[in-house]
């Protein structure tokens, strides 16, 4: 009979860990959009301190601004992620026969996007306006769609390394560069001046949410979905 060590006692399971952080990302997001929603005034503040302040280096550096522009709407446009989303979906659709996970990958992404246009709508916040802008987006301002689009695809395909096995090199190599994408879009639309910093804020914890939520709801259906038919067929 197998025993378990005493000396290294079992951590919680990871799908009570993902539930727990989507709690938590859910408290933090709701209590972010109820105080933008009701225009708090501290709140407010340091998204105009933060935004004069950014404005200032925009239209003082614009070498700088330049790259962030190049980065902001090539590298880590929300059409880019999204493009990037599908040949994976296509990848796990044809090379390794995961059609239930290419099919959940395609389904998340398309929800994150109606999702974040939804909020958009609902809490029609303002974007910041400048009279020398050095950059123009469209719809309004909460939450940042390029930061949330970064989060749910970059945290997707970090977790599907780790779902698939794949060696700690190209595990660690992808969250550096995930780590990476996430902070550096939030910079950019800040930058830039088309959002507020909590628009950003905003965008990386919804994202982080749908990421956790989409783990949990791959770990509850992709076995039923892979052994059901195996049990039909015998």
């Amino acid at each position: 009979m197998q025993t378990s060590s005493v000396d290294s006692p079992p951590g919680p399971p990871p799908s009570r860990t993902a539930r727990r952080a989507a709690w938590a990302l859910g408290l933090c997001s709701a209590l972010l959009l109820a105080l933008v929603a009701v225009e708090w005034a501290p709140l407010t503040g340091l998204d105009d301190d933060i935004a004069d302040t950014t404005h200032r280096w925009a239209t003082g550096h614009r070498g700088a601004t330049r790259v962030m522009r190049v980065l902001s709407d090539w590298v880590w446009d929300p059409w880019t992620m999204r493009l990037l989303c599908a040949a994976v979906v296509v990848w796990l659709w044809w090379r390794r026969g995961d059609r239930f996970t290419a099919g959940w990958l395609a389904v998340t992404a398309v929800a994150a996007g109606l999702f974040q246009q939804v909020l958009k709508a609902v809490v029609d916040r303002a974007r910041p306006a400048w009279p020398d802008p050095v950059d123009l987006a469209h719809y309004a301002a909460f939450p940042s769609g390029h930061a949330l689009t970064v989060t749910v695809v970059c945290g997707l395909l970090v977790w599907l390394l780790g779902h698939y096995g794949a060696a700690r090199g190209p595990r660690l190599a992808a969250l550096a560069v995930a780590a990476v994408s996430v902070a550096g879009v939030g910079a950019t639309r800040v930058w830039l001046g088309v959002h507020w910093a909590t628009d950003v804020l905003g965008g990386w914890l919804l994202g982080a949410l749908v990421v956790c939520l989409a783990v949990l709801a791959h770990r509850r259906w992709a076995g039923r979905w892979v052994t059901e038919p195996t049990r039909r067929e015998t």
